[in-house]
């Protein structure tokens, strides 16, 4: 069955080449479907296109599939090209005439829009609530560790002393910047498109706010040819919104393969934590950082993916845009599973410590002794050349002690302000109104 069917029937080929992967994708926003439908359909009965009547048999059936949705028994049958179809034919296998009216005032170009902006906005709230205690973690780790040394590198080469507590306290503070553009996709997301149509609107006197309403949209979008137009930018924006957080992950799995590595020694793991080699019987690999290093760069291809894609692609519907939900769509489940990870290895992560007393790390306090003898009065250049000539000499000898105190430093962390900005970032996203009319729509209607 196909919303669009009339008396000719595609090649097969051609049928099999167009629907490809859609199908499996479709059912993934089936759940969606449900809900833009149940909108679709009080909007109709409120302007007169349905009777209250036709409303309600249609509501109850809507919701005896969104529970099959729920328990993991609804599936595309064969045959039937998408989740649209699906719903539509099983509306009117149980209702008859009452089920093909669900399709006035729209088409399938904005069923797909409204299901595609639910589900990224379900999506990115998930991936919020996966984001939240792995950020917890990293400024729990970064107080109970902030004593505790280690190097800090530029060019790789040894720079000046660094602590856990900066070390794990600058992954948490990059992640709220991460959630700050989050918050940007799930506000582009978060605007309806539904009423758009094909893209030009509809000579029925629809009420597109009120499905906005009824959907938990913070907006609409108000032009229907940029609603159309959305599509493929609103994919864009969400994926590198998923890139952001992916990059603060690989870097932070590069740097505990390195910290990990015999040469530094700065953290080991519990040997159930990392894999070992068929040949070498001391190896402890930190397989689970290499592998999330590697899908999380792999995630970073995706908005230029999509970019490609939709590149000189021209106003309107084109059906090149179908196959984004391939590459946009299992981005949140490998984002995910590799915050679930990282979550697990450092929650088991040990620390050496006195890693700073090993003599090969005694210039990492070459800085704190030119500053030594700036502040009892020496300028700066000369202080430099003075410390720079001892360490030429070999005559270097720190005394190693820091006295760091300004914002952000080795001795004032700021995780009550990294923590209050995450907290206003989190409150910013406004996921409690979307809950409640969420509910409001699917509770009984009489």
């Amino acid at each position: 069955m196909k919303l669009w069917q009339k008396n000719t029937d595609s090649l097969r080929e051609v049928e099999q080449f167009t629907v490809g992967n859609d199908r499996f994708f479709d059912t993934m926003m089936a759940r969606q479907d449900l809900l833009g439908n149940m909108a679709h359909a009080i909007m109709l009965s409120e302007i007169g296109l349905l009777t209250k009547q036709e409303c309600q048999s249609l509501l109850v059936a809507l919701k005896k599939i969104y529970q099959q949705v729920e328990e993991g028994k609804f599936s595309i049958a064969d045959g039937v090209e998408d989740v649209h179809s699906q719903v539509e034919f099983l509306l009117t296998e149980k209702l008859g005439d009452t089920g093909k009216k669900i399709h006035a005032a729209r088409s399938r170009n904005d069923q797909v829009l409204v299901d595609l902006k639910l589900f990224l906005r379900d999506q990115i709230e998930d991936l919020v609530a996966a984001i939240t205690p792995f950020f917890q973690l990293l400024q729990q780790l970064s107080e109970t560790h902030k004593d505790k040394l280690l190097p800090g590198y530029t060019h790789l080469q040894l720079a000046m002393p660094s602590s856990f507590g900066l070390w794990f306290g600058a992954y948490a503070e990059s992640l709220v910047d991460d959630l700050i553009t989050l918050q940007g996709a799930y506000k582009v997301v978060n605007k309806n498109p539904l009423g758009s149509a094909a893209g030009y609107g509809s000579s029925f006197p629809i009420k597109r706010v009120r499905t906005t309403e009824l959907l938990g949209f913070a907006d609409l979008n108000n032009n229907v040819v940029y609603a159309q137009m959305g599509r493929g930018k609103a994919e864009r924006i969400v994926s590198m919104s998923l890139v952001n957080v992916a990059d603060t992950l690989a870097k932070l799995s590069m740097d505990a393969c390195l910290f990990l590595n015999q040469n530094f020694g700065f953290i080991s793991f519990p040997p159930e934590l990392t894999t070992g080699s068929s040949i070498m019987p001391h190896k402890k690999n930190p397989d689970v950082f290499e592998l999330i290093r590697a899908k999380c760069n792999q995630l970073k291809s995706i908005p230029n993916e999509i970019m490609l894609m939709t590149t000189n692609l021209p106003s309107g519907y084109h059906r090149d845009l179908q196959l984004l939900k391939e590459h946009l769509f299992p981005a949140f489940g490998t984002l995910t599973d590799c915050l679930r990870m990282a979550t697990l290895m450092l929650e088991h992560i040990e620390i050496k410590d006195d890693i700073l007393k090993d003599d090969k790390y005694k210039y990492l306090f070459s800085v704190e002794a030119v500053n030594e003898l700036v502040l009892k009065g020496m300028p700066f250049r000369d202080a430099y050349k003075t410390v720079g000539l001892t360490i030429e000499s070999g005559s270097f000898h720190p005394t190693q002690q820091l006295a760091h105190t300004h914002e952000g430093s080795i001795g004032n962390l700021r995780t009550a302000a990294i923590r209050s900005a995450y907290d206003e970032v989190l409150a910013g996203f406004g996921f409690a109104p979307v809950h409640k009319a969420i509910a409001a729509l699917l509770a009984d209607h009489n």
